[in-house]
C-alpha cells in the first residue's frame, strides 16, 4: 500500500503520495483547486512528469465498504491515478487563473514540502503534548539536540529542492509563449537584468538575494589546459517564475 498524506487547502483535499522518499501529488486534486474545468487536459498540456498509480494502491481499499467509508466509490478503487512531481505542480499554478494560485503556491512551498522532507508525514495537526514540566524540559531539549543535528542535512536538502525546481531563462520563456531574446529584453528594460557589456543579461545582486533567480554553479575540463573551470549559470527560482508569470506575461486557460 502506498504511503498516502493528506492534506487539504482551504477543505479541498489534496492527496501527496510519497514515492522513494520523493513527494507526488494526485494530479486532479491540484489542477482541480487551482479552478481547471477540464482537469485532464490542463495535466495533459502543462505537466511533462505524469506517472500512473492503481486506485486500489491510492485509496484505503479496494473494498466497497472501505472505499465508501474513505469517501470514494468503489470504481475509484479501480481507477488509475496521475501523479505528478512538484515542478509539474509549479507548471499547473503557472498557467492558472485563479486568484488563489499565488497562495497555493505559498502553501505548497510553505507547508507540505517542508512537513514532508522533515517528517516524512504530514504532522502539523498531530502535536505532542507534554504532560508535566519535566517532561515538557525533556521534550524542548530533545527537540533542540535533534533540530541541531538536522541542520546541514535540511539545508542541503533545501539546496537541492530549489535547484531541481528552477528552470533556465529558454525553458521559462517556453513555458510562457515567448522567445528567450523577448525574455531578456523584457527583464533589462524593466530593470532585473543588467545591459552593460561583460555583465549583459546578469540579474541584479538584490534580485538574487530576494529570491527571484539564483546562480547554479557548474565545472567543465578545459581543452587546452585539460584544468576544471568553475562557472556560474543564472536561473529563475519557482518565486521568480510566479512572479514574472504575473507581471508580465497573460496567463493561458
Amino acid at each position: 500500500m502506498t504511503n498516502i498524506i493528506p492534506f487539504k487547502f482551504k477543505s479541498a483535499p489534496i492527496r501527496v503520495v510519497e514515492r522513494d522518499g520523493i513527494p507526488m501529488f494526485v494530479a486532479k486534486d491540484v489542477a482541480s483547486v487551482l479552478g481547471y474545468s477540464n482537469t485532464s487536459e490542463a495535466i495533459q498540456d502543462h505537466c511533462k512528469n505524469v506517472e500512473l498509480i492503481a486506485g486500489s494502491e491510492l485509496l484505503v481499499s479496494s473494498n466497497y465498504a472501505a472505499c465508501r467509508a474513505a469517501g470514494y466509490s468503489h470504481n475509484q478503487a479501480v481507477t488509475r491515478y496521475q501523479l505528478i512531481p512538484e515542478r509539474d505542480v509549479y507548471r499547473l499554478i503557472m498557467r492558472s487563473k485563479m486568484p488563489e494560485a499565488e497562495k497555493f503556491e505559498d502553501w505548497v512551498v510553505g507547508e507540505v514540502l517542508p512537513s514532508i522532507r522533515k517528517t516524512g508525514s504530514y504532522t502539523a495537526n498531530q502535536p505532542v503534548v507534554p504532560q508535566t514540566l519535566p517532561e515538557a524540559l525533556r521534550l524542548a531539549a530533545d527537540l533542540a539536540e535533534k533540530l541541531e543535528d538536522a541542520k546541514p542535512k535540511i539545508a542541503f536538502a533545501d539546496a537541492v529542492n530549489d535547484s531541481i525546481n528552477c528552470v533556465t531563462f529558454q525553458d521559462f520563456a517556453k513555458a510562457v509563449g515567448t522567445g528567450q531574446n523577448r525574455l531578456f529584453k523584457t527583464l533589462r528594460d524593466h530593470g532585473f537584468l543588467q545591459v552593460r557589456d561583460g555583465q549583459r543579461n546578469k540579474p541584479y545582486q538584490q534580485f538574487v538575494d530576494n529570491g527571484l533567480f539564483k546562480l547554479v554553479q557548474g565545472t567543465y575540463k578545459d581543452r587546452k589546459s585539460g584544468e576544471v573551470q568553475t562557472y556560474f549559470r543564472t536561473v529563475i527560482t519557482p518565486k521568480g517564475q510566479m512572479y514574472f508569470q504575473n507581471k508580465f506575461f497573460n496567463k493561458a486557460a
